[in-house]
């Protein structure tokens, strides 16, 4: 019996519960639709935001890549096998920092091989300057010899010549005397003939005596002794100009071959200088031979510099191809390194846009990996051709990078002034609502009645609009209404970007 009267009671119970909530309930339920209907008959709260003047610029936005402006792979100038390379992906470098090793054994055999040449190459050199130095002096000192000696044998030359015209000249002379003695003598002889033979008429008729006869016939065998002996003289003399002659002849003959001997003797003088010339040629032969031993060396050291990868310039190395141990020929690469100080963001612009784009310009710069971040920098590229595929230009925007936060490879969003307007008046973009008539704002009086006024815009930023007719600077306009709004209608103006609902936003009706 007492259980059942528990298991009655219970019910009742429970039943009076269920009772209340719906009791509880349906007040809950009044109370809202009574609210409703208070909110319903009261002005509609909207957000509004005064125009203003100010400068308004026109952004070209778009999605590029970010590049490293300097992305290098070292590979190696020579074939060896890589002894040191510690570096590896992620890895911080700077500028100079050793990065690979290749074993240098060869090359410095070769060096050694290069230095030795040279050295020889220098002794003879050294060698054939000192020959040259002595061999120089002594034709320069058997050139002056025979210069001296064809002096000497031409003065001597000149010496014959004139003794032969001298002696000549005397014998010459001293016939000449003779032939005025001859005549005289041969005068004498023929006045003493003359008196002899008129001597002789004389004494045939007897006027003179014999010895007068005799004594003519004396003078004539005088005068013809004296004739004779003249005429022996002048023989005499003759011979001895013709001995003058002769002995004078002989001695210019031997002059002449004298100055002939020393004039040849100068002429192999001066052709031993030709060899000179064969010094000189033979010495600039050996320069050139040094110059290329030289050449070697510098060769040989400069392939052992290349046994030394250095990093050219700062940053991080991005990749590794090869392994110490492992044999490296010419030209294959070994690490790629990239610098990230500075950074590139490449994106295409449309034709119609690249035209209004130009060097130096801000840029500003958003990217998914870092969100919240934004970054500004400057455009410093705009490729003059487009590509020939999408028609659309590169165009590259520099960013600093301090902190290497940005990392090549990754996806950025990036808006590009193209156009400037100053002194615009402007409202926010959300206030501007386009219907089959126009643009247009709805504007809040001084008496927060709302009124319809179509617009004229112009140049769109990246948060406003300007206007450039149908609104004054300092007027407001709804930029967020919990309830569409109409041409006229009463409404409470709140804080711009109030929350207007539930939980949400909402744009101005559109009437």
């Amino acid at each position: 019996m007492k259980p059942r009267v528990y298991l009655l009671i219970l019910i009742l119970v429970l039943f009076s519960l269920i009772g209340y909530r719906l009791v509880q309930k349906r007040a809950g339920y009044e109370a809202q639709v009574a609210q409703r209907a208070a909110r319903m008959k009261a002005p509609p709260v909207v957000s509004v935001s005064r125009a203003r003047v100010q400068d308004v610029a026109s952004v070209f936005e778009a999605v590029g890549s970010v590049e490293a402006p300097l992305s290098v792979k070292i590979a190696a100038k020579v074939t060896g096998r890589i002894g040191f390379l510690q570096s590896h992906e992620g890895d911080p470098i700077r500028q100079g920092q050793v990065l690979v090793r290749i074993d240098p054994t060869e090359v410095e055999a070769n060096l050694r091989q290069q230095k030795a040449g040279l050295a020889e190459a220098q002794y003879r050199l050294a060698q054939a300057a000192i020959t040259q130095n002595a061999n120089n002096v002594s034709v320069a000192s058997e050139l002056r010899q025979q210069e001296a000696a064809l002096a000497s044998a031409q003065a001597d030359y000149d010496q014959a010549s004139e003794n032969y015209r001298a002696q000549v000249d005397s014998a010459d002379a001293a016939v000449s005397n003779f032939d005025a003695g001859v005549r005289s003598a041969q005068a004498n002889l023929a006045n003493a003939r003359a008196r002899f033979n008129r001597s002789e008429n004389l004494y045939k008729q007897g006027f003179i005596a014999a010895q007068d006869v005799d004594d003519a016939r004396t003078v004539v065998g005088v005068q013809e002794a004296a004739v004779d002996a003249v005429m022996a003289q002048r023989r005499a003399a003759q011979k001895q100009a013709e001995i003058v002659r002769r002995k004078g002849k002989a001695d210019i003959d031997a002059a002449r071959a004298r100055v002939t001997q020393a004039r040849a003797a100068l002429d192999y003088a001066k052709a031993n200088t030709a060899q000179k010339s064969a010094y000189q040629e033979s010495l600039a032969a050996l320069r050139s031979t040094v110059a290329a031993a030289e050449a070697g060396v510098k060769a040989a050291e400069a392939r052992r510099a290349d046994m030394v990868l250095t990093a050219p310039f700062g940053g991080f190395v991005t990749g590794r191809f090869l392994d110490p141990g492992a044999v490296v020929t010419a030209g294959q690469p070994i690490l790629a390194v990239q610098s990230m100080r500075q950074v590139w963001v490449t994106v295409a612009v449309p034709e119609e846009v690249s035209g209004t784009i130009s060097l130096g310009v801000p840029a500003r710069v958003t990217l998914d990996a870092l969100p919240g971040r934004r970054f500004t920098g400057k455009v410093t590229q705009v490729n003059a051709s487009a590509d020939p595929m999408s028609r659309q230009f590169s165009v590259r925007v520099t960013l600093d990078n301090p902190d290497n936060v940005i990392k090549p490879g990754t996806f950025a969003h990036v808006a590009i002034e193209t156009h400037r307007v100053r002194g615009a008046i402007v409202v926010p973009r959300e206030a501007v609502q386009r219907g089959q008539d126009g643009s247009f704002v709805m504007v809040v009086d001084n008496s927060s009645v709302v009124r319809r006024r179509p617009v004229t815009l112009g140049t769109s930023g990246t948060d406003v609009i300007a206007i450039t007719e149908g609104i004054r600077p300092g007027e407001k306009v709804i930029t967020l209404s919990a309830y569409p709004v109409k041409d006229g209608q009463t409404v409470s103006a709140g804080k711009r970007g109030a929350r207007t609902g539930p939980g949400r936003r909402s744009r101005p009706s559109r009437t």
